[in-house]
């Protein structure tokens, strides 16, 4: 008589019959599945010992049923991303959560080469000059509202000119009777030394600096000779074919500031009214 050979689980013989042992204990087919197969984490059925199981992240599944939540692709064999707990297909991830590129309107992949500016992702392809329609790709570019030129482009198209040189200003510069100067190019018609920076005034339409100004246009005070320019101490007194520094106003005899009060003339003098009187 043979010796029994029992299944551990319901007692049942397993002569003849297809077993499973667990740590060499055997378990007939059906005990086997009901005490040590997973269960799958999508149908909620038992994974059966003759079927493909997939693991993931401490879930198991049928290989049936571990498939894209949107479009219902199996991942078996694909690139996917868990979001929110539920499995998405490369494909769908990027159509869903991927920038979009504004120029094609198409999803930029990650790994992809791209260009960002002001919330806004471009393909590296599909970001072009909107003049010569190059891509500019990592060279420096100029935004002009909604389009985007290359330096080249847009100097030549949107940059001012220097009235003296007729060459583009790139930065800086002055402005000059409404017009953009190179700052190198925004000279005194005397000495040609810089104006930018410094005061200066104008004689017809010429710019002269102070000192040039003062040489060859400038009235000269009657008192101290110096001219007369309107900077510093600008204020003057104008007296028939005559003027004088405000400070330099003075009575001829006592010094006294005759500003604001009555003087009389002698020859070249200018007296108070008590040196007048004496």
């Amino acid at each position: 008589m043979s010796e029994p050979f029992d299944c551990d689980g319901c007692k049942e013989s397993l002569y003849g019959r297809k077993y499973i042992q667990v740590d060499d204990v055997p378990h007939c087919v059906p005990c086997y599945d009901r005490l040590y197969a997973n269960t799958c984490q999508e149908c909620k059925e038992i994974i059966e010992h003759d079927s493909r199981e997939l693991y993931y992240e401490e879930r198991h599944y049928h290989e049936h049923c571990f498939r894209c939540s949107r479009c219902s692709r199996s991942l078996a064999d694909e690139p996917f991303t868990c979001q929110e707990d539920a499995l998405v297909c490369n494909e769908c991830y990027c159509s869903e959560f991927s920038s979009k590129c504004v120029a094609c309107a198409k999803t930029v992949m990650p790994g992809s080469k791209r260009l960002e500016y002001g919330g806004c992702t471009w393909h590296e392809e599909c970001f072009v000059c909107c003049g010569c329609e190059q891509p500019i790709g990592g060279q420096s570019f100029i935004p002009d509202k909604s389009e985007y030129y290359c330096v080249p482009c847009y100097e030549g198209r949107f940059a001012p000119r220097c009235a003296h040189c007729k060459q583009i200003l790139v930065q800086g510069g002055v402005t000059y009777r409404d017009e953009p100067w190179h700052k190198e190019c925004f000279l005194c018609t005397g000495c040609k030394v810089q104006l930018a920076g410094q005061p200066f005034t104008t004689q017809g339409e010429d710019p002269y600096c102070v000192k040039c100004f003062s040489n060859l246009y400038a009235q000269k005070c009657a008192a101290c000779d110096k001219p007369i320019t309107g900077f510093g101490e600008g204020k003057y007194v104008s007296f028939e074919d005559r003027q004088w520094h405000q400070p330099c106003f003075q009575c001829s005899e006592c010094s006294v500031s005759l500003v604001g009060a009555g003087f009389f003339p002698d020859g070249t003098k200018i007296l108070c009214k008590s040196c007048n009187a004496k």
